[in-house]
């Protein structure tokens, strides 16, 4: 991929994650992220922002709405990519424990995250960490300063993703064909939990080692994506809260 395209591509994923190049990464602090459940039905959710992939793409469509009491969010892309994000600076030492709900009224059903051309899911928790870009082979140290200069913004150290996946075995972890630090982590698998909700809880800090082989920075940022674009299919997802899970429970 030509660096331009990639520079963008990295922007989209992780502009959740990104801070204006001359201001420091504030302090990690206990955080919560915001609930989708304490919304009312309607428009986007508090403390969330619309991240557009490319101007050129068409953007998935984000909505709460209820679902039998309860406001969840959903997201309808019909060969579409855009993301729903929120900045929050976070230990995940402090706050290893990640879990989320979502629902999918079907699969992707060409999509195939081990290749580019085929890279779309119908559901996606994206987490953008920081750390020390120094360390880095010479390629992705260019790429990040070529980033900085075309957007101003430094762009997170590390992206890890969870996907749900046609065929793989959950656990799997795939490597992004655009840069070595994207990484996926598939959650769920084929069509057994279609139109299910689905309950998860990971151990961010153990994902991030067995995808990295290292340990994470501070956690920037946390975004959901639901994208079809590069299959052109439709897909249709819901969200329920995502949040930390406190180490009493």
């Amino acid at each position: 991929m030509k660096v331009l395209p990639l520079i963008v591509f990295l922007a989209a994923l992780a502009g959740c994650a990104s801070h204006p190049a001359t201001a420091p990464v504030p302090a990690p602090q206990a955080a919560a992220i915001p609930a989708f459940s304490r919304n009312p039905p309607g428009g986007l959710p508090t403390g969330w922002k619309p991240l557009v992939i490319l101007r050129t793409k068409k953007p998935t469509d984000y909505k709460l709405i209820d679902e039998n009491g309860r406001t969840v969010l959903h997201a309808r892309a019909e060969g579409a990519s855009s993301a729903l994000m929120h900045d929050l600076v976070v230990d995940p030492a402090m706050q290893p424990e990640l879990e989320w709900q979502w629902k999918i009224s079907g699969l992707v059903h060409s999509a195939d995250n081990t290749h580019r051309a085929t890279e779309d899911s119908p559901v996606r928790i994206v987490l953008g960490f920081d750390g020390d870009k120094d360390n880095l082979p010479f390629k992705e140290q260019v790429l990040f300063e070529t980033a900085k200069l075309v957007t101003g913004h430094d762009f997170p150290y590390a992206t890890l993703m969870y996907i749900w996946e046609n065929r793989l075995p959950v656990g799997t972890v795939i490597d992004s064909h655009h840069s070595s630090r994207i990484k996926m982590i598939v959650a769920a698998s084929g069509p057994q939990q279609v139109g299910e909700w689905c309950k998860y809880r990971r151990n961010i800090v153990a994902d991030f080692e067995k995808a990295f082989g290292e340990k994470p920075g501070k956690l920037l940022g946390v975004g959901v994506l639901t994208d079809t674009d590069n299959t052109g299919e439709t897909g249709e997802a819901w969200y329920g809260d995502i949040r930390f899970v406190p180490r009493a429970e």
